[in-house]
């Protein structure tokens, strides 16, 4: 196993990103003019003062974009540039390019806009009432709902409602474009999506894809935010480097980031779920409402994710789930890890809680009853394979010892008035696909050069996940080579075309599959030649293990460098295209019915926390889990994600809170207004154990995706905190209102005292 391969570089400072590269000597900068204004009719932009700074070489809106004034990949609806109306503030309008980033944003704030202003909305039922609906309103069914309702012992009925969530990247959005010669553009962009950069330039310059090469050597963090977004602001410095005909470079401030850039979907739910008196769901109704923001950007996508993800880690025979995507005038939302599936997961998480408490029953009890078992079917009709929510729930039972835990809780619950601890159990089950059937697939190259270095190219994008650590493990794997003889290339569009984003959980396996293909051409043309060369009965017992060649297990007195120079000397072909497309996987929109996923990931984590009852405040003291995650590639890589998916999903429901004012105004719009876990937040206690002898068929070396799982298991912190409040306040009613900041605690438990005195 090998450590982390970026990380001596990332810790020394030396690992490059676009606004570390070596600029050129003519390099312009650009930076947006963006709306103030929510919504309404652009009736003229003033550019003239902009033009009289000095140092600025042009203005550019949208009038000046030669072909398509679009970026959007699902609905056609994301403008490069605002034309004739404006949509949310901060909505990118005019494009200021100047000889520094410092004068274009002094231009930028001499650009005028009179805007005609039009009523927003900005809640997701109101746009739902209103008709503001993206794509089209969607419905998952199992069973028959309407049948069950009148056999239940107890209905429990309410809703919930969940924030929205800041992608905080380290690096912000950033693209640079270089003319080359005969009209080509080399464009290095902080994208998720190299293809659809290259598809969005192309199209507006009106030329040919080829001559738009796309170069990613590394993502400063992404977590969703670059998958879509990204394009816009490659789009944006490519439109001026086309005009100016000079390299053109865009990175947004911390502040532009945030304020111009989308951010994790807010939904507003309700549900309704039917139990017997022994705690098995019968049947379970929900309505999300997503808020999309002002345009369609991936939530169809997500919309489908949140439907899929609907009943959880759960087996219910009945059930009917309605999703719809809401328009309103915020910043257009987009992926976020766990795309959707953590807002459908929240929701029957509190119906489950609501019910518990109309039973008289400990939570855990009923999610324990109803964990999905081998054969039974998610609302999507999709038999559920090796399921393995049972086995992780069990192991964290016994390992960690929840009856323990539980005493423990009830001991200091009793000696303590203002503080109480509470705990909760939070399984999930995670289907690994992209959703959107022809997006799985994936391309590598290999080449073996003279010397026996390798060089990799793949569809996939390092962003601080790993993937370039698994996919050298994989390479040296596969070929019986030395890591360090590998070499992973940065993502190109001219050495792997076509590429769907590194997104879904799946890059490790989409590439690291087209990897293994490909080196399993390369391993059968050298095996075949070496076992001509030395004379070998059988070149199916030819293997290289540790840079030697064997016969049957036994040394034949070749190493590697001997194996590849004889090969190149005997004109054996050293290079190789491997691609993979998952099988067996298809689901139909029309019935929303099929198997999506190639398969599901697995696990159950216990929170513990401690809440001071009289100030709001808490403290997460422990996070004990376990993981399905088959036999990982790299362990290190598994357990680094597992631990900063949690720090997000923990951090999404209880300290970051995306608000706006009464106009559609960002308020929490600096990290000094908005705050993201950090050391002293996360519990001193975290305990992670993988499940062991588990093997996964549809991954390379049986390993299971590891990327959005985890941050699913943050979604137990709420439940843990609405516990300790409970004990302190028994005969109070609590929302299941996300996320739960120190203040909406103390709201909770003392809000009708605090308003009776300021009364």
């Amino acid at each position: 196993m090998i450590k982390h391969i970026d990380a001596a570089s990332h810790t020394r400072g030396e690992s490059q990103y676009i606004d570390d590269m070596w600029q050129p000597a003519d390099l312009l900068h650009a930076a947006v003019y963006a709306s103030p204004v929510a919504h309404g009719k652009i009736v003229s932009i003033e550019m003239q003062d902009a033009l009289k700074v000095e140092g600025v070489a042009a203005v550019f809106t949208a009038q000046d974009i030669p072909g398509r004034n679009q970026h959007g990949t699902i609905i056609q609806d994301d403008l490069v540039l605002a034309d004739k109306d404006v949509h949310y503030i901060g909505e990118p309008v005019a494009v200021v390019v100047a000889r520094t980033p410092e004068i274009a944003r002094a231009g930028v704030k001499r650009v005028r806009m009179e805007v005609k202003e039009s009523p927003g909305v900005f809640d997701a039922r109101e746009a739902y009432a209103k008709g503001e609906i993206i794509g089209q309103p969607l419905t998952f069914t199992l069973g028959d709902v309407d049948s069950v309702w009148e056999k239940c012992a107890i209905v429990v009925a309410g809703s919930t409602e969940t924030g929205g969530q800041e992608h905080a990247y380290l690096e912000t959005q950033s693209a640079r474009v270089i003319p080359l010669e005969g009209n080509t553009w080399r464009v290095y962009a902080s994208t998720q999506s190299p293809t659809a950069v290259q598809k969005t330039i192309a199209l507006m310059l009106n030329i040919p894809f080829p001559q738009v090469e796309v170069d990613v050597p590394r993502l400063g963090g992404g977590f969703g935010g670059k998958e879509d977004q990204a394009t816009q602001w490659a789009a944006i410095a490519a439109l001026s480097a086309w005009k100016l005909k000079r390299p053109v470079q865009i990175v947004l401030s911390r502040a532009e980031d945030v304020r111009m850039t989308g951010k994790r979907h807010p939904y507003s739910s309700d549900f309704k779920m039917g139990l017997s008196k022994e705690g098995k769901i019968l049947a379970y109704e929900v309505k999300m409402y997503q808020n999309a923001g002002a345009t369609a950007d991936l939530s169809p996508a997500i919309l489908y994710r949140s439907l899929f993800h609907a009943t959880n880690a759960y087996y219910v025979p009945n059930v009917r789930a309605f999703a719809v995507s809401c328009r309103t005038n915020l910043l257009s939302n987009t992926a976020f890890r766990g795309f959707g599936g953590p807002q459908g997961m929240f929701v029957i998480e509190a119906a489950i809680a609501k019910a518990a408490e109309k039973l008289g029953m400990a939570k855990e009890e009923i999610q324990r009853k109803n964990l999905i078992k081998e054969g039974e079917m998610f609302s999507y009709h999709q038999q559920v394979n090796a399921p393995r929510a049972e086995r992780t729930w069990d192991e964290a039972m016994q390992i960690y010892k929840i009856s323990d835990i539980k005493k423990e809780i009830q001991a200091y619950n009793d000696k303590h008035y203002e503080t109480k601890k509470g705990c909760a159990v939070m399984p999930i089950c995670f289907g690994i696909s992209f959703t959107t059937t022809f997006l799985n697939q994936a391309s590598a190259l290999v080449h073996i050069y003279t010397d026996g270095n390798i060089s990799v190219s793949t569809n996939g994008v390092e962003m601080g996940q790993g993937v370039n650590t698994n996919l050298t493990e994989i390479t040296a794997r596969a070929l019986g080579v030395r890591p360090e003889r590998i070499k992973i290339e940065s993502n190109n569009t001219k050495r792997t075309v076509n590429m769907s984003a590194s997104a879904a959980s799946a890059c490790t396996d989409l590439n690291g599959n087209a990897l293994l293909h490909a080196t399993a051409q390369l391993c059968e043309r050298l095996y075949t030649f070496a076992a001509s060369e030395l004379k070998l009965a059988d070149k199916a017992k030819v293997a290289v293990v540790a840079e030697k060649v064997l016969y049957d297990g036994k040394e034949t007195g070749w190493n590697w460098d001997k194996l590849i120079i004889s090969g190149y000397l005997n004109r054996v072909d050293l290079s190789a295209h491997g691609f993979y497309a998952t099988p067996n996987i298809a689901f139909d929109a029309k019935s929303n019915q099929g198997n999506a996923f190639a398969y599901h990931v697995f696990g159950t984590a216990i929170i513990e926390v401690t809440v001071d009852c009289l100030r709001g405040t808490y403290d997460i003291d422990a996070v004990k889990l376990v993981h399905d995650g088959g036999s990982s590639v790299n362990q290190l890589i598994l357990r680094g994600q597992v631990e900063g998916g949690l720090a997000q999903g923990l951090g999404w429901m209880t300290l970051e809170e995306i608000k706006f004012n009464e106009k559609g105004l960002l308020l929490s719009n600096a990290l000094a207004s908005y705050k993201v876990p950090e050391t002293y937040f996360m519990p001193d206690d975290i305990q992670v154990k993988f499940l062991e002898g588990v093997d996964n068929p549809a991954s390379p070396f049986g390993a299971k995706a590891v990327g959005e799982p985890p941050l699913m298991y943050g979604i137990g912190v709420f439940f843990a905190i609405r516990s300790a409040m409970q004990t302190f306040s028994p005969n109070k009613t609590f929302a299941f209102n996300a996320p739960m900041t120190p203040e909406r605690v103390l709201m909770e438990l003392h809000g009708d005292y605090l308003k009776e005195v300021q009364r």
